[in-house]
């Protein structure tokens, strides 16, 4: 990959990680609820699932979506059902007596939930398809696609992390139950929303 297309890859790829999605929406009300170090799995689990959906991708996941659309559209429907219950769940999260310690009802998201969710997550597919159909030639050998998957994950990491540190900073200006509660509401409407563009395809 060429200098120029290298940065601009980069480029690409912070300016999709960080801004937001569902993962961040997550994340951040995962910060606020339960601190960025119980957010870590999470955060992993975002960076890794990732990775392994865009070695997917670039190793020609996208053409049997060409080929089977149906498949697309079943894994967007159940992406629909599974954020929708992840909104749920944000809305009904956090602790609910000690700020310090996360509620016995509620948990962060696992590492391994995080991951899986990425295969069901609108935005990280437009971001892993988009990387190959704009910055990676399809002549590319297998090392263009990896060093390209290792190079999206190393700055994702930091990218959504950013989201949790944000949150675990908004712990102390949200200790009142009330402010917590729409807190949590909001960011579970927010994370409905972000299904209109699935929803309007």
């Amino acid at each position: 990959m060429p200098p120029e297309t290298l940065f601009a890859f980069s480029m690409f790829a912070l300016v999709t990680s960080i801004t937001p999605g569902p993962n961040n929406f997550m994340l951040l009300a995962s910060g606020v609820n339960f601190g960025f170090r119980l957010s870590i799995p999470h955060m992993l689990g975002i960076s890794v699932g990732f990775l392994i959906m865009v070695l997917g991708v670039g190793l020609g996941l996208a053409e049997v979506f060409e080929q089977f659309p149906w498949i697309y559209d079943v894994l967007k429907w159940i992406g629909a059902a599974y954020m929708l219950y992840l909104a749920w769940c944000i809305a009904n999260s956090g602790p609910s007596e000690d700020m310090k310690s996360p509620s016995r009802s509620s948990s962060p998201l696992s590492f391994l939930g995080a991951a899986a969710f990425q295969w069901v997550n609108p935005k990280a597919w437009i971001m892993a398809v988009g990387a190959f159909s704009t910055y990676v030639p399809a002549s590319s050998g297998i090392e263009v696609i990896v060093l390209t998957a290792l190079l999206f994950a190393a700055v994702n990491l930091p990218s959504v992390g950013v989201w949790a540190l944000f949150g675990s900073r908004l712990r102390h200006f949200l200790q009142n139950p009330l402010n917590r509660k729409l807190f949590n509401y909001g960011m579970a409407s927010l994370l409905v929303a972000s299904l209109y563009p699935l929803l309007k395809q």
